[in-house]
């Protein structure tokens, strides 16, 4: 089994869409990675507002590569994850747009 998988790895051409999923995870990657260090730099659990803005491109970037594989599973999740993502963002929006000067 872990042969055939790797053999398939192998046999993978580069196209633009397996180049696009890539940049797409790695966008997802990212929001990750910005909340680690962002928390490691201020000593606390924190989400910065980078970490939504990288949830929503990445999640819509894997959104359109998991239609152009026409998988449903895929499809669901980025898509509920994305309202959820734009969700949090316009909370965020409202805080600020409310918070005194």
């Amino acid at each position: 089994m872990i042969l055939s998988l790797f053999q398939k790895i192998r046999e993978v051409q580069l196209d633009f869409w397996i180049i696009f999923g890539f940049f797409a995870q790695f966008l997802f990657f990212m929001r990750f990675f910005i909340q680690w260090v962002v928390s490691e730099w201020k000593g606390e659990s924190v989400i910065p507002l980078s970490f939504w803005l990288f949830s929503v491109a990445g999640g819509f970037c894997l959104l359109l590569y998991a239609i152009h594989k026409v998988d449903p599973v895929f499809i669901f999740g980025q898509g509920l994850g994305l309202l959820i993502y734009l969700r949090n963002l316009v909370l965020i929006y409202r805080k600020n747009k409310t918070a005194p000067d």
